[in-house]
């Protein structure tokens, strides 16, 4: 991921002509570059430092905000992770929101049968016959159809929520996908741990941006304590691991309206000095993270 971004920055600059001298490098871009170079010597607290020197003079530095990003969460990439998941669960099932270009729905095993949802889908490459892509809203998308019978009649094993990085839609998500699961599934939701508070603005104001969907690990920890919830530290920005769901349980649709008031009304500075705790960081090791896939759900709950 960061290579891609530091080739895709330098690449952003046009290339000069035969004879011509290179551009002059920018001040963020310097300290961007030296913070990089300082990373990959092991000297991480002055990449760190470099970093937020350079987003200061450049507050929506892609790089410097996914440089700081892989050093806070090390390790493998989410990408990495769900792709694990996929091979070590082996659903029967999997219902995917936020398809994009649809690199993580073409990870999904042959003998998976999948569903992706997104309104805008970008996917270019033509879906195996077991994919089905619904180009609606996931509101829509569940209103709309009977996801069990789009299914083969089957429960939803595995599920990804990466739509809108808004709270009260990914709430809804998983509102709409606990119901159409087994207390033995899994839901993954991404941008569950923001980096800081530009980039977990509800109104998208950097190129980096995980949205609010941290308020939705908060909330799930409070009012539903009956759910096993984890935050895998996967950069960029999270990867929550929920389990012993409990489809039958209409908590949150039938209090939807005053938890979306209650969660919207709280401030970023709750997770001041405590967002590792109040969003249950776990180690982003697989033999970790596969041991805790095999515990029983129930008592899996932290």
């Amino acid at each position: 991921m960061l290579g891609n971004l530091f080739r895709s920055l330098r690449a952003s600059r046009p290339a000069p002509s035969r004879g011509e001298p290179a551009p002059a490098e920018d001040e963020p871009s310097r300290r961007y570059r030296v913070a990089l170079e300082d990373w990959r010597a092991d000297r991480t607290s002055e990449a760190v430092a470099g970093c937020k020197a350079a987003l200061e003079l450049a507050p929506g530095f892609l790089a410097a905000h996914s440089l700081l990003a892989t050093i806070d969460l090390p390790g493998e990439d989410y990408f990495r992770v769900l792709s694990r998941v996929h091979a070590h669960l082996k659903p029967r099932t999997y219902v995917e929101i936020g398809v994009a270009t649809g690199a993580s729905i073409r990870m999904v095993g042959s003998g998976t049968r999948a569903i992706g949802v997104d309104p805008e889908p970008r996917i270019e490459f033509e879906p195996d016959p077991y994919v089905s892509i619904f180009a609606e809203t996931s509101d829509d998308f569940f209103a709309r159809h009977d996801v069990r019978a789009e299914l083969g009649d089957l429960p939803i094993d595995l599920a990804f929520i990466d739509g809108m990085h808004r709270f009260e839609f990914a709430l809804r998500d998983f509102m709409n996908i606990e119901a159409l699961c087994t207390p033995s599934s899994t839901i993954l939701i991404h941008d569950v741990y923001p980096l800081d508070e530009c980039t977990a603005a509800r109104e998208r104001v950097t190129d980096f941006w995980s949205g609010d969907i941290w308020r939705l690990i908060l909330l799930l920890r409070q009012h539903r304590p009956d759910l096993a919830v984890h935050t895998i530290g996967a950069a960029p920005t999270g990867l929550a691991m929920v389990r012993n769901l409990d489809p039958q349980s209409r908590y949150i649709r039938d209090h939807l309206g005053a938890l979306v008031d209650e969660y919207l009304a709280l401030d970023f500075s709750v997770l001041d000095g405590r967002k590792a705790e109040r969003l249950a960081l776990f180690p982003n090791d697989w033999s970790r993270i596969s041991a805790l896939l095999d515990t029983p759900p129930a008592a899996a709950r932290r």
